[in-house]
């Protein structure tokens, strides 16, 4: 029997039966937009549907140029496109798998001259503001969408996915956000949700009865002026009549205020609104965000709230994610942290996708795993992200690898950041790599300070992975009994005062800020508290589903340092940054750019700001400054003549970045 019934179940959709209740929800990776990467995007499609993923969504694909997310990004409209994309479909069924193309119009959202939406409104998140559609327009429009959807069938397809939500063109025709019109496609709900229903009647007509059409429906826009629950309701009952085989949901709009996918969200944090509208239909509902473990997706389908689950991002961390589960190896799945630091952060860059924890995704065919030439004997000197990739790495590949790590526990600055709110998914990691080690058969010696003289005998070559130590801020009085580094705060916790400076508002001085800040107990349920903070409706009373942000009192009064002028925390990662900005200003932190450090004493901490001479008359101050590489054992192992390798921290201190650590370590080792 398997502990995922639910999850495991075949679902039946008439035409076509699905193997699991699991869809490999959309997202865009940057192979989709030039035809000479169809070959890679191939790749990494087959190796999902291999894992077992039930069906596949690709990343979006514009129907026409000007829907396009920017210059000459993936586009389905001219027989000429189709052969690129039978190397997807191709790969994916030779894996025994299923796969649908989503088609993406972005309306204002585009990133080009050429944008049009149904009202000339400029989006925040774009500098072009579109040009008004007119009635021709739209209805060219609506035959692009069916056009691309036959073309997708004649490509192997077996299926579409019509993005109505997050904000895109679809979704702006439904809300009076950005639909201002007065014409039969603006006012009414009639009106506005006039050209969602012909899109989808039209490719139902143009595709035929045994074509998989999914519509992702906004359950949730979380702006100002979106959809009502009752136009909700209305709009997918007639997506279901139009000829829609599938609802899936989105959540939120891209310059909504509140948070859909990062780590602070709730794990399976939206659920209950597909929960609502499954009693208003009749078409199999998918629900999505923030499910990223089969415990958590079997949970979600055992109670109802929907009849699949889709997952993007975890993935990209484990494409054998179903796989491991079936075999009732969950123990094994490389879990995705909610990081968005190689994913939707590089896309957001125009760089190519990958995933932290997995420097493979979208490199697959650069980056093979490939058995030794010859086995060969490895140190790895320290377990933290980097040692761990690399020595299991090695180890998978053939290699005898010892692993020496002077602490009693593997992680490194890992065990930092699983204690940081929202970062709690860092422990998957760790159980993950502790796995992999069992698995692959690393020697693991903790509490053990590697030594040279040692590292000289019985290795063909050593691989540094010491990381960093904190650096020291330079300021008088830095001695002082009040003053603790980062991690005495989050890996001894040292005791604090009420009032606390923190010196350095790089990525750890905002983590030590929400720490620090988050209020020690609460009396309500995760997930309700969580909707409070942010100002969800989850009653569904208002339109867009928000309310007045509540968020609890910080549990002390805090102040964010830095030296360079400007607002702290514009050096975040992009997707995620300003997340952590919003969560400190709610909770009333004082950031402060452009302050000159003088002194620390009894008094405080003796700064100028604006000019001006001031004391913080805080009980502590913690010390945030940036870090120094720890390779003081490489440079003896190089003067002794030992093959010395130094990846992660110990080469690279600059901002802590596990992303590159671990793509370092796994291209090390892949290679030697």
């Amino acid at each position: 029997m398997t502990s995922y019934p639910h999850l495991l179940e075949p679902l039946n959709l008439g035409f076509v039966t699905l193997r699991n209740r699991v869809l490999m929800g959309s997202m865009h990776t940057g192979l989709e937009d030039r035809a000479r990467d169809y070959r890679k995007l191939a790749a990494y499609f087959a190796e999902r549907a291999r894992g077992g993923v039930g069906l596949i969504v690709t990343g979006g694909i514009a129907p026409n140029i000007e829907g396009w997310v920017k210059p000459f990004s993936g586009r389905l409209s001219m027989p000429w496109h189709v052969p690129r994309h039978r190397h997807v479909t191709s790969a994916v069924h030779a894996e025994g798998g299923r796969i649908c193309m989503q088609i993406l119009h972005t309306g204002r959202y585009a990133y080009h001259p050429l944008a049009v939406a149904p009202s000339r409104i400029r989006s925040p998140i774009s500098p072009f503001a579109p040009r008004r559609l007119t009635d021709a327009g739209i209805r060219r429009t609506i035959g692009d969408f069916a056009r691309c959807a036959d073309l997708a069938r004649n490509a192997g397809y077996d299926g579409v996915e019509i993005m109505g939500s997050e904000g895109y063109l679809i979704n702006q025709f439904l809300a009076t956000r950005t639909n201002h019109r007065s014409d039969r496609w603006g006012g009414s709900l009639e009106n506005r949700m006039r050209f969602a229903v012909e899109i989808v009647r039209q490719t139902r007509a143009r595709t035929g009865p045994d074509f998989i059409i999914i519509y992702r429906l906004s359950m949730l826009d979380l702006v100002e002026g979106g959809q009502r629950w009752d136009e909700i309701i209305q709009l997918a009952k007639a997506v279901q009549e139009a000829g829609a085989t599938l609802i899936n949901t989105g959540i939120g709009w891209h310059e909504a205020r509140v948070p859909t996918i990062v780590g602070s969200v709730p794990r399976a944090a939206f659920t209950w609104v597909t929960r609502r509208l499954k009693s208003e239909i009749a078409l199999p509902l998918v629900t999505t965000n923030r499910i990223n473990m089969p415990e958590v997706a079997e949970a979600v389908l055992e109670r109802g709230d929907a009849d699949m689950v889709s997952m993007a991002r975890p993935f990209l961390a484990d494409p054998a994610w179903v796989r491991k589960a079936a075999s009732g190896h969950t123990a094994a799945i490389n879990t995705c942290i909610a990081c968005n630091q190689a994913c939707l952060d590089h896309v957001f860059e125009n760089r190519r996708a990958s995933c932290l924890v997995n420097p493979r995704a979208c490199y697959e065919t650069e980056l093979p795993r490939m058995p030794a030439s010859s086995r060969k004997r490895y140190a790895v000197v320290g377990a933290g992200p980097a040692g761990l990739a690399c020595a299991t790495e090695l180890a998978e590949r053939g290699h005898q690898v010892t692993l020496m790590e002077r602490s009693g526990e593997i992680g490194g600055q890992f065990n930092l950041a699983k204690r940081v709110p929202g970062k709690e998914e860092f422990n998957e990691a760790l159980r993950y790599f502790s796995e992999r080690l069992r698995e692959t058969g690393v020697t693991l010696r903790l509490n053990h300070e590697a030594r040279a003289d040692e590292l000289v005998k019985g290795f063909d070559a050593v691989i540094i992975a010491t990381g960093v130590r904190p650096r020291r801020a330079g300021i008088s009085g830095e001695d002082h009994p009040c003053v603790l580094g980062y991690q005495d705060v989050l890996g001894r916790n040292a005791p604090l005062g009420r009032k606390v400076a923190i010196i350095g508002a790089g990525g750890i001085g905002f983590d030590v800020a929400e720490f620090i800040s988050q209020s020690p107990t609460s009396l309500e349920a995760e997930l309700a508290r969580w909707a409070r903070e942010w100002g969800v409706d989850t009653m569904l009373t208002t339109p867009g589903a928000l309310r007045q942000p509540c968020p609890e009192p910080a549990a002390r009064e805090i102040w964010l340092l830095q030296r360079s002028p400007g607002a702290p925390g514009k050096r975040l990662h992009k997707t995620t940054g300003w997340v952590h900005r919003a969560t400190l200003r709610a909770r009333d932190v004082h950031m402060w750019g452009g302050v000159t450090y003088s002194a620390i004493d009894d008094a405080g901490l003796h700064l100028r700001r604006n000019g001006e001479a001031l004391v913080l008359p805080v009980d502590n101050v913690v010390i945030c400054a940036g870090q120094e590489s720890e390779y003081s054992l490489a440079e003896q192992l190089t003067a002794r003549g030992i093959p010395t390798h130094r990846i992660g921290g110990s080469a690279v201190a600059a901002e802590l970045d596990a992303e590159r650590a671990i793509r370092e370590a796994t291209e090390l080792a892949s290679q030697l």
